[in-house]
C-alpha cells in the first residue's frame, strides 16, 4: 500500500509538469525559414560574348548568380584576369578597383564576359557604382542577423517539441507502471489520461504557434505600399527643384513615422535622347533623389532599396507626344511596408510633383 501511494505521488508530479508544458512551450520565442528556390540558370554557347544588366541574388567562392532585370538567371564564374571595378559618371577621375569579396547579395552590376563549355558566364570586367556597393552591404548587414535568429528560434521550436515527444513516453511508462502496481486501478487509469491530454494540448500549442510565425515570416517580404510619389525634370536634367525637395521632405516625414518599412526608388528617362544616355540619365535622377532622402533627413541607407535607372523603359505616357516626354521624365519616390511586421494595411496614398 505504501509502494503504491509513493507510485501515485510520483504520477501527480509528473501530471503537473505536463500541464506547465505548454505555458513554458508559449513562452519561447519559435520560428521557421522559408525554402529557398533557385530557377535554373541560362545555358551561354561556348566563347559567345555577352553583356548583362542585374542583381548579384547568390555567391559562392569564385561562383556568383545574377538575376537580370528580366528575371532570367545566370552562371557567372570569376578568375584571376576578372577586373572588377566602379562604374564612374566623371570622365575626369580613374575608376575604384574592388575585390570579389565586395560582389554581394542585392548589388546591381553589369557584367561582361564569354560563354564556357559548362553554360556559365566567364567574366572579363564587372562594374558597379560605390552608391549601389553601400546600399547592398547596409541591405546584407540587415539580413544576415534575421537570417541567424530564425534559425536559432527553429531549433528551440525543435527542442520544445522533442521535450513534449520524452515527456509523452515518460508518461506511458508510468501508466504501465501503476496499471501493474494497482492492478489497472480505475484512478490510476483516468489519471493517465489527463496526462495524455495535457501533452496533447501542448503539442496542439506548439503546432499553432509553429504556423503563426510561419505565416509572419512568409510575408516579411512582401508589402503593402503605404505612400508614392512621383517627381519630374527638365530635358537632359537630374537636378531637384524646390518643388521637389518639399514633396521629398514630406514623405521622408511619413516614412519615419512608419515601422518595418523601405523606400523604393526608381528612376525614368523620356525619349529624347540615345538610349545609353538616357539609362545613364535616369540613374541620375535615382541617385540625386536617393542623395537628398539621405543627406538632408538621416534616412539610414539599409532603408532604401538599391535605386535603378529604367532609362526608356516603362513608360508612363506616350513619347510620341510633348505632353507625353514631360512626364516620362521621373523618378517614383514609394514607402513599403512589410507585411509580415505590421498588423494594419497602409494607405496607398499618391502624390506627382512636376519640376
Amino acid at each position: 500500500m505504501k509502494n503504491a501511494r509513493s507510485l501515485q505521488s510520483l504520477f501527480a508530479l509528473l501530471v503537473v509538469l505536463a500541464l506547465g508544458t505548454p505555458a513554458v512551450a508559449q513562452q519561447q520565442e519559435t520560428t521557421t525559414s522559408t525554402m529557398q528556390q533557385q530557377s535554373a540558370a541560362t545555358s551561354i554557347p561556348a566563347g559567345q560574348k555577352q553583356k548583362i544588366s542585374g542583381v548579384i541574388v547568390q555567391h559562392d567562392a569564385d561562383n556568383i548568380l545574377v538575376r537580370d532585370y528580366k528575371g532570367t538567371n545566370y552562371n557567372v564564374n570569376l578568375s584571376s584576369s576578372t577586373k572588377i571595378k566602379e562604374r564612374k559618371s566623371n570622365p575626369f577621375r580613374g575608376s575604384k578597383k574592388y575585390v570579389p569579396a565586395d560582389l554581394s547579395r542585392g548589388l546591381a552590376v553589369e557584367i561582361e564576359g564569354r560563354g564556357n563549355d559548362a553554360g556559365a558566364l566567364i567574366a572579363d570586367e564587372i562594374k558597379f557604382s560605390e552608391a549601389e556597393r553601400r546600399v547592398a552591404t547596409s541591405v546584407v548587414s540587415v539580413v544576415t542577423p534575421v537570417e541567424g535568429r530564425v534559425g536559432d528560434a527553429e531549433n528551440r521550436l525543435t527542442q520544445s517539441e522533442d521535450n513534449a515527444k520524452r515527456l509523452s513516453g515518460q508518461l506511458e511508462e508510468l501508466a504501465a507502471v501503476a496499471n501493474t502496481a494497482n492492478g489497472g486501478a480505475k484512478a490510476a487509469q483516468e489519471t493517465a489520461d489527463k496526462a495524455m491530454a495535457a501533452v496533447n494540448t501542448a503539442n496542439e500549442r506548439i503546432t499553432a504557434t509553429s504556423d503563426t510565425l510561419n505565416g509572419r515570416i512568409s510575408s516579411l517580404d512582401e508589402f503593402d505600399v503605404a505612400k508614392t510619389i512621383t517627381i519630374n525634370f527638365r530635358v537632359g536634367s537630374s537636378r531637384l527643384s524646390a518643388e521637389a525637395k518639399a514633396a521629398l521632405d514630406e514623405i521622408a516625414e511619413q516614412a519615419r513615422s512608419e515601422k518595418g518599412h523601405v523606400i523604393q526608388v526608381a528612376g525614368f528617362a523620356s525619349s529624347d535622347g540615345n538610349e545609353a544616355l538616357n539609362r545613364r540619365l535616369s540613374r541620375d535622377r535615382a541617385e540625386a533623389v536617393t542623395s537628398y532622402l539621405i543627406e538632408n533627413h538621416d534616412i539610414s541607407q539599409r532603408r532604401i532599396v538599391t535605386p535603378l535607372g529604367f532609362g526608356e523603359a516603362k513608360p508612363a505616357a506616350d513619347n510620341a507626344t510633348r505632353d507625353g516626354r514631360v512626364q516620362n521624365r521621373r523618378v517614383e519616390v514609394a514607402i513599403l511596408v512589410s507585411k509580415g511586421l505590421m498588423s494594419a494595411p497602409a494607405s496607398g496614398a499618391t502624390t506627382s510633383v512636376n519640376q
